[in-house]
C-alpha cells in the first residue's frame, strides 16, 4: 500500500495543468515523430522539481501519467520524493515490480534493469509496452561523427541520419538497443531528459554508436 503523501515536502506541479500537460505531450509527440531531435521546454513549466529530478524528465511525466498508468522508479529514485509527487500530481499508482510497469524513470547509467526486463508488448498488442524516461548528464544533436561519443540514428522520421550525443548513458545501450529492435513491433520506447532538454527514441529507429 502506498503511504500517506507529506504535502509539505512536494514541489509543485505545471502551474496551468491542463495547458501546460497539453504543451509538453505535443513536445513528446514531436520527439518521437523526429527521433533523436533535441527539443528544449520552456522553464517556466516548473517552479522546481523534486531532488535529483531534470526538469524535462518531471515534465515528460506530469504529461503522460494518469490515475490508470503505473510508474516504476529505478536506483536511487526510489528512497526520494518522487515517488510522493508524482502520485500526488498524476494519481499514478507506483509499480511493485518493473515488469509491471507501464513507464519508468531511470538515471542513465543505472544498472540494475535492463531494456528486455520491461513490458515488451505483443504482436496482438504492441502498445501495451513500457515507456522508459532516461535521465542523462546532457543531450545535443552533433554536425560530424567524429565530436566524441556520439550515435548514428536512422529509420522512420530521419532524412538520411542524425547524431546525437548523450552523456551519461550506460556503455551497453546501443547493444541493448539492438535487441530492443529485434522484437518489433514489439520492445520499448525511451526518452532522454537533461535539464529542460529532451529527446525520443522510439523502438523503430536504429541506433549505431
Amino acid at each position: 500500500m502506498n503511504a500517506p503523501v507529506d504535502l509539505s515536502r512536494l514541489s509543485p506541479g505545471f502551474p496551468n495543468a491542463a495547458l501546460d500537460s497539453q504543451t509538453v505531450f505535443r513536445a513528446c509527440l514531436g520527439a518521437m515523430s523526429e527521433p533523436g531531435r533535441v527539443t528544449s521546454l520552456d522553464s517556466a513549466l516548473l517552479e522546481s522539481t523534486p531532488a535529483g529530478l531534470s526538469g524535462a524528465a518531471v515534465a515528460i511525466l506530469l504529461a503522460l501519467l494518469d490515475q490508470d498508468t503505473t510508474l516504476w522508479l529505478g536506483e536511487g529514485l526510489r528512497e526520494g520524493d518522487a515517488g510522493a509527487y508524482f502520485r500526488f500530481h498524476t494519481g499514478c499508482a507506483i509499480a511493485p515490480s518493473l515488469a509491471q510497469a507501464g513507464f519508468a524513470l531511470l538515471s542513465g547509467r543505472d544498472e540494475s534493469a535492463a531494456l528486455s526486463d520491461f513490458m515488451q508488448g505483443s504482436e496482438a498488442f504492441p502498445d501495451r509496452s513500457a515507456t522508459l524516461v532516461v535521465q542523462c548528464c546532457g543531450l545535443a544533436n552533433v554536425g560530424d561523427a567524429g565530436e566524441g561519443n556520439c550515435w548514428r540514428l536512422t529509420g522512420p522520421g530521419i532524412r538520411d541520419y542524425r547524431l546525437l550525443k548523450a552523456s551519461g548513458v550506460r556503455g551497453d545501450f546501443p547493444q541493448q538497443w539492438s535487441d530492443n529492435r529485434k522484437g518489433f513491433p514489439c520492445g520499448v520506447d525511451v526518452f532522454f531528459a537533461s535539464g529542460l532538454s529532451l529527446a525520443g527514441l522510439p523502438r523503430t529507429t536504429r541506433l549505431e554508436g
